[in-house]
């Protein structure tokens, strides 16, 4: 491992730590998404609390989080096993935080953001892989599981000297839903839509009491 990919990977470290979902979450006003909704700081979980603006530009923050070190790093010529590292780094920072005392996100949108330098062949069918589970299933976690399990696949057909790095960053996708996994299997897990209907009916509940 050289000096320039171990540098790498602390610089995707410590961009992975910045919580797009909480300073956004700040900058509108709203409530801290790691304390209100699923508990989660990431876009699903900010579109609940805010709409859909505050929950776009988290999305975008989060995947630059992946994409600007793992693009950087494939400009200076670091080879694919060690940029499937510097992915997992960022991922890492968004799931564990420094600056956010350790507590993140699942790590989805980052994940992408790292994979999308690969092309945007492959992007898109991992987008439209979540896009059609969400829309038939109304569960963005099923989503991406379903976007996490083929995108080694996808990888294989687009480019498959990095389907061992884009297999590595699934694996840390897939393991930190196992909480996700559990509820659906045992039929607990919450839609969307139910979720964002539910909010709507508290706050309306809140303003007739108030």
């Amino acid at each position: 491992m050289t000096a320039l990919g171990m540098l790498m990977i602390v610089a995707a470290y410590l961009l992975g730590s910045i919580s797009s979902a909480v300073l956004i979450c700040r900058l509108y006003g709203l409530p801290d998404p790691r304390e209100q909704g699923s508990g989660n700081p990431g876009a699903t979980n900010v579109f609940r609390l805010g709409g859909r603006l505050a929950a776009a530009l988290v999305l975008l923050c989060d995947m630059l989080k992946g994409t600007i070190p793992v693009w950087a790093s494939y400009l200076m010529g670091i080879n694919p096993f060690m940029l499937g590292l510097i992915g997992i780094a960022a991922c890492l920072g968004h799931i564990y935080p420094i600056f956010f005392h350790f507590r993140g996100g699942k790590g989805v949108a980052t994940a992408l953001g790292a994979i999308a330098p690969i092309g945007l062949d492959l992007t898109g069918m991992m987008l439209g892989t979540w896009i059609a589970t969400l829309l038939l299933t109304g569960y963005s976690s099923l989503g991406a599981l379903m976007a996490s399990l083929f995108a080694p696949l996808f990888t294989w057909l687009v480019k498959p000297q990095f389907t061992m790095p884009v297999a590595m960053l699934s694996c840390l996708i897939i393991f930190r839903h196992q909480e996700n996994i559990k509820r659906l299997l045992s039929g607990s897990e919450q839609k969307v839509w139910n979720k964002k209907k539910r909010s709507n009916t508290e706050e309306e509940q809140e303003e007739q009491e108030g």
